[in-house]
């Protein structure tokens, strides 16, 4: 019965975003105030530890809030400055073909974002760099969303597994860790050399013209070969060098190989596409909300270019813990705003890493990029007035998640929560079925809270325990869960909303949702398939 009642608000979510097409704003409004209504009395939550739950969802939006801010701000003032102009002459340089395109963006510039920062900033900055180029505004946020999945795990430097770890207090044990981290990358490596071809099938089915699979089958070598180009150096980097490192090394990689077989013509397409004339595209593929204009110029391409190197450098430097930066940032005032015991409450102690956010230094970049490229006011305030546009809608969308996701967690010391109940009804199915749900778990977590992190903040006791009482090897459990945490990126309702924002679809979050839920599965039910395998070996990890 409370199973259920825990339940009802996500269920609440997906059927009015994904069969009503309701805005995310709407939906989640009610599913919170439905969860709020539920958690009082049937969880016997106070309504002061209601006002304060909530509050601290709310104010936990600033993080993703000042990240899609900043990400959008960089996309309007290069459209303004005349940079990403330039940026569309270069791509086209490399390749006109918008699934060559898709591959290195898409997956392997996706894939260094997410690895270098996390937090659903790869969706933010590849997603309106395509639609620059000319790819429909749900495409691009399709396939965005579903690239930012591979890298997930091992990103933001390794900072899924780290909280993880710490969680369980696994740090220490040198084993379990380079066995969670082989067994994480491996269903991942797997993943990404078919992930780029399956999203080419998607993207060429759903908008274009042909409404066919065929121009992504004629692309396919180009496909896999991207994916290759990920999957090889993500494993090698993870057993030799470390997880923390893996997914960065093996986007840069990525990056890399593509960039220069584009160039060579090596295993491209030998007839360029590309989805057709934009005054005969479906409505649907368009944008819903006004976005700024691309200003044309004759800006060389280095120049266009430096904004996006300097967000990638000033993310490498501080995300690496070696060179120390990160401890800085991330230390305490002025760096960090705190309210501890947030109404009283000794268990809610929100703080704000301002300084370490990736949406300030996209902020940061934006405003030196007026001066980079000598914009005039007039240019500067119309980027800054289309941000705040485009940002409004998804503002109410976050506060309401995470409003919703932080009561559906709330417990009193010793008694469960919401997010509990739905955990613990997946796992009493059984070990052989088990394997199968427990990816789900970590999908659904971060399907709810919007962060790979958090899954694994919520989940990762209750895999290791219930692994533990069913017999199974708990690192293959661990692993399944940080999988299922990553992949759970692809639908996530937060990152739909941030994509949606940053692109221009607000209130198209529940079709996108349900469209990325085909790739969703299949990944997941590939990691099942791989442990299944394995268990059937009997290979021990």
């Amino acid at each position: 019965m409370l199973a259920l009642l825990a339940f009802l608000p996500i269920l609440t979510t997906l059927i009015l975003m994904m069969v009503f097409n309701w805005p995310a704003k709407r939906c989640l409004l009610i599913s919170w105030i439905m969860a709020g209504v539920f958690a009082f009395f049937f969880w016997d939550v106070k309504i002061n530890a209601l006002l304060a739950s909530s509050l601290y969802g709310m104010l936990s939006s600033i993080d993703v809030l000042i990240i899609i801010t900043g990400a959008i701000l960089v996309m309007n003032t290069l459209k303004s400055s005349g940079a990403t102009s330039a940026i569309n002459r270069g791509f086209m340089n490399i390749s006109p073909d918008k699934r060559v395109q898709a591959c290195i963006i898409g997956f392997s510039f996706c894939s260094f974002i997410e690895a270098a920062a996390g937090f659903g900033t790869p969706a933010a900055l590849a997603g309106p760099l395509m639609v620059s180029l000319g790819f429909p505004p749900m495409a691009a946020a399709m396939i965005a969303l579903i690239f930012d999945s591979t890298a997930v795990s091992f990103g933001a430097v390794g900072t899924p597994v780290t909280s993880s770890l710490a969680v369980l207090n696994m740090a220490g044990n040198a084993k379990f860790v380079s066995g969670f981290a082989f067994w994480t990358a491996l269903p991942h490596a797997v993943m990404s050399i078919f992930l780029p071809l399956l999203v080419l099938l998607m993207t060429t089915k759903f908008y274009s013209k042909e409404k066919s699979f065929k121009p992504a089958l004629e692309a396919a070598p180009f496909a896999i070969f991207t994916g290759l180009t990920f999957a090889i150096p993500l494993m090698v980097t993870t057993i030799f060098i470390g997880y923390e490192f893996a997914s960065l090394i093996a986007a840069l990689v990525s990056i890399a190989l593509t960039v220069i077989a584009a160039k060579k013509g090596f295993l491209t397409p030998k007839k360029a596409w590309d989805f057709g004339n934009p005054a005969e595209w479906d409505k649907d593929w368009l944008a819903t909300t006004k976005v700024s204009r691309v200003e044309q110029s004759n800006m060389s391409l280095i120049k266009a270019w430096v904004p996006y190197l300097l967000i990638a450098l000033i993310l490498v430097i501080t995300r690496i813990p070696q060179l120390g930066i990160n401890g800085l940032l991330t230390s305490g005032a002025p760096f960090v705003l705190k309210i501890n015991n947030l109404l009283g409450f000794h268990n809610l102690d929100w703080s704000l890493k301002w300084a370490y956010l990736p949406g300030t230094f996209f902020i940061l970049v934006a405003i030196l990029t007026n001066f980079m490229h000598k914009m005039d006011f007039k240019k500067v305030k119309e980027s800054w007035t289309a941000t705040l546009k485009q940002i409004s809608g998804a503002a109410l969308a976050l506060l309401f998640g995470l409003a919703l996701v932080e009561v559906m967690k709330y417990k009193d010391l010793g008694g469960t929560s919401m997010m509990d109940e739905m955990a613990t009804a997946l796992s009493n199915v059984g070990d052989k079925l088990y394997l199968l749900i427990s990816p789900f778990i970590g999908v659904l977590g971060a399907f709810v809270s919007g962060s790979a992190t958090v899954s694994m903040n919520l989940f990762s006791n209750l895999q290791f325990n219930t692994a533990t009482v069913l017999n199974l090897p708990t690192v293959y459990v661990l692993a399944m869960q940080c999988v299922g945490a990553a992949v759970g990126n692809m639908v996530c309702i937060n990152n739909a909303v941030a994509a949606s924002a940053t692109i221009g679809t607000t209130g198209r979050e529940g079709r996108l949702i349900r469209t990325n839920a085909i790739p969703m599965v299949i990944y997941t039910l590939v990691t099942v398939a791989i442990f299944y395998i394995v268990l059937a070996l009997n290979i021990q990890p």
